[in-house]
C-alpha cells in the first residue's frame, strides 16, 4: 500500500472514530485535549488500525504524546507498516 494510501485510509478511520471532519484540517491538534478522542475511542482506533493494516500498537507501547494528533498517529502507523 502506498504511503499516501495509508495516510488517506488513516484519515478516514480517525474521522470516523472522532466523528468530526475537523481532523483533516487540524492535523496537529491534540485530539484528547480537543475532546475528539478518549481512552475508549483510542482503543477502538488501535483495533481498527490492526484490522485495516495488520499493524499492532499496544496501548503500552507508545506514550500518549506520541499518538495524540492525527499526524502523530499516521506516523506511528506508517513506520510500523513500512517495517512489515
Amino acid at each position: 500500500m502506498a504511503e499516501n494510501s495509508v495516510e488517506e485510509r488513516m484519515l478516514e478511520l480517525i474521522e470516523e472514530i472522532c466523528d468530526d471532519e475537523i481532523i483533516r484540517e487540524e492535523r496537529d491538534a491534540d485530539l484528547f485535549e480537543e475532546g475528539l478522542l478518549d481512552s475508549m475511542a483510542a482503543i477502538e482506533l488501535l483495533v481498527a488500525i490492526e484490522t485495516e493494516f495488520g499493524v499492532t500498537i499496544a496501548p503500552t507501547a507508545v506514550e500518549r504524546e506520541e499518538m495524540n494528533s492525527v499526524n502523530k498517529i499516521i506516523y506511528q502507523v506508517q513506520i510500523r507498516y513500512d517495517a512489515q
